[in-house]
């Protein structure tokens, strides 16, 4: 998110393809994203906007050293890292939201252990259609059975998931109903489901987010009622 005129004519591409709400994410490692960009990002575009930072750790010590700053962090926070202690670590932290399987090679460290603590913790394990959309068709089979190996287990054990896009390039940009068609064409999702895990799911994931900063949300499902508040 350095390049506003770049950042412009993407946004606008995909007013044009009808998206709604779009969460974005700054390159080259930023560790936050200033109000003043959001109010600058805001008045580009009609969409619905939202922010994450993915942390990259090389393992558990540099993923402890990154995450005390984010102690009272307000967007989506992310972790991606092919270490299996540091997976560990992060599926407990109640301030992570997704452990990301976004690349083929972290997609391959992907692990029972990790999706079961995931599911204790409530949040969220990413996948990305980008590796099966390369052109080498060797290495998109590989991939696409990765994925589809990796996805089918998530789905067995009930875990939370999403599933991104995650394209750079402004031509590989689809419309949301193209990757619900994929998911349910190629990934073997039935259709209620592939809906699902393009918008009631990231939707999911939001109110997850908010969540962390309302003092009246003990944990996830369980809310303090005052006695003005209304039920229903």
């Amino acid at each position: 998110m350095d390049d506003l005129d770049e950042i412009k004519t993407k946004l606008d591409f995909c007013e044009k393809l009808g998206i709604k709400n779009l969460i974005l994410e700054p390159k080259n490692n930023k560790k936050t994203i200033s109000l003043d960009l959001k109010m600058k990002l805001k008045a580009l575009t009609r969409i619905n906007l939202y922010y994450r930072i993915t942390l990259k750790p090389s393992g558990l010590k540099e993923l402890k050293n990154m995450i005390r700053n984010y102690n009272n962090f307000k967007d989506i926070l992310s972790v991606e890292t092919l270490d299996k202690d540091t997976h560990i670590y992060a599926a407990k932290d109640s301030r992570v939201d997704i452990l990301s399987f976004s690349e083929q090679k972290s997609l391959k460290t992907l692990s029972r252990g990790v999706i079961s603590l995931v599911k204790q913790s409530g949040s969220y394990i990413e996948f990305s259609l980008a590796p099966i959309m390369i052109a080498n068709k060797s290495i998109q089979s590989k991939n696409f059975r990765t994925l589809y190996r990796s996805l089918k287990l998530v789905r067995n054990l009930n875990v939370n998931y999403i599933i991104n896009g995650n394209f750079e390039d402004i031509y590989d940009f689809r419309h949301p109903r193209a990757l619900i068609s994929i998911c349910y064409s190629l990934l073997d999702l039935p259709l209620y489901e592939a809906k699902k895990a393009f918008k009631e799911y990231h939707l999911n994931l939001l109110k997850r987010v908010q969540g962390r900063h309302n003092n009246n949300i003990i944990e996830a499902g369980i809310r303090i009622i005052k006695e003005n508040d209304k039920i229903g």
